[in-house]
């Protein structure tokens, strides 16, 4: 094992070029996967090695619950300086899990909070409050238990659709969390013209068709579990914006219509009421939005030349990835092949 279980822990570093490049120099969506993917797997096998020194950690305390084999010199010598690094290890994943608990806890009440405010309010996809207070964001919805046992079986009978169906109109009422929802307030519609409204909502069911809120969330468990990986966090937040507003751009058919509404909304807007919702102005990257909506529209290559910056460090990120992901997994092999050869029949 060796140094190898060290190595996970650092290697977010090899992605901190491709976070800045890739914002620039990549279409956001590809850019938007390729920081998540990267920021997921790098946060694993962090957390694995933590995992790990934490076995070699716990086993030396006394009292511990693990077989007594666990440590002998021999196990200890997998991990250099185990005494320090052991012992270090155990607080630290207790903060690594409860800091990444607290987070999931967090977006999963504000979606549930948002949701039973809109309960009771027309079944739309926009919901427009009258609140003084201009905001927009986009909430997606959960799907309820029995429609997912459905869709997996495949066996929904053409009554029971047209008895729900015709609840739904009847009553013109629906539960807050049914479905995705653009929310807006009148505050915020009043300072857009037509065509900017337009932009604003196709900018927020742009969010929710590609399911922003998942890249975000995960983004933002990996920062929580590596702090090397918060400029991947701050990154992904602007590429899914970026990507929105391209999306955006296309519907509309103006890319300078959505610019002046980023613009307009960056302004007045107090942002979404989480990091891991989709607002539609986040006052951080708003300049740089506008800058890149007014030029050209970005290429959508599949991936970038090795001949360029954003090549070079997509594929150092990607090394970098793949040299945490063999380390991790090398140190786990080994780890095991010692505790089980150390513990007593």
């Amino acid at each position: 094992m060796g140094v190898f279980v060290f190595l996970p822990l650092v290697l977010p570093l090899t992605a901190w070029p491709v976070a800045r490049l890739a914002e620039h120099h990549l279409h956001p969506r590809m850019a938007t996967w390729l920081l998540t993917g990267a920021s997921a797997v790098l946060a694993v096998c962090s957390t694995l090695s933590l995992a790990l020194l934490m076995v070699v950690g716990t086993a030396q305390l006394p009292g511990n619950p693990l077989p007594d084999g666990w440590s002998d010199p021999e196990v200890r010598e997998a991990v250099p300086y185990d005494e320090v690094a052991g012992r270090i290890a155990i607080p630290a994943l207790i903060l690594v899990v409860a800091s990444c608990a607290r987070a999931a806890w967090r977006h999963r009440r504000v979606r549930r909070r948002a949701g039973r405010a809109l309960e009771g309010l027309p079944a739309t996809s926009v919901v427009v409050l009258p609140d003084a207070s201009p905001y927009a964001y986009a909430l997606p919805g959960r799907k309820s238990r029995a429609r997912v046992l459905t869709k997996a079986r495949g066996r929904v009978r053409g009554n029971v659709r047209a008895r729900v169906r015709g609840k739904v109109r009847a009553t013109g009422r629906a539960t807050g969390g049914a479905r995705d929802r653009v929310v807006v307030t009148t505050a915020m519609l009043a300072t857009l013209t037509g065509p900017e409204r337009r932009a604003l909502f196709a900018h927020e069911r742009a969010h929710l068709t590609a399911r922003h809120h998942r890249f975000l969330l995960t983004v933002q468990l990996a920062a929580r579990a590596n702090p090397f990986l918060r400029p991947l966090r701050t990154a992904v937040t602007y590429t899914t914006e970026r990507w929105a507003d391209e999306e955006a751009a296309t519907s509309v058919g103006s890319r300078r219509i959505v610019a002046r509404a980023v613009g307009k909304a960056a302004l007045i807007s107090r942002g979404a009421p989480s990091v891991t919702l989709a607002g539609f102005a986040v006052i951080g990257p708003v300049p740089r939005r506008v800058a890149a909506l007014l030029g050209p529209a970005p290429a959508a290559r599949s991936w970038p030349s090795l001949f360029t910056g954003a090549g070079l460090a997509a594929w150092g990120a990607a090394a970098g990835t793949a040299a945490s992901a063999l380390s991790s997994a090398n140190s786990a092999v080994t780890l095991f092949v010692i505790l089980k050869a150390a513990t007593p029949l």
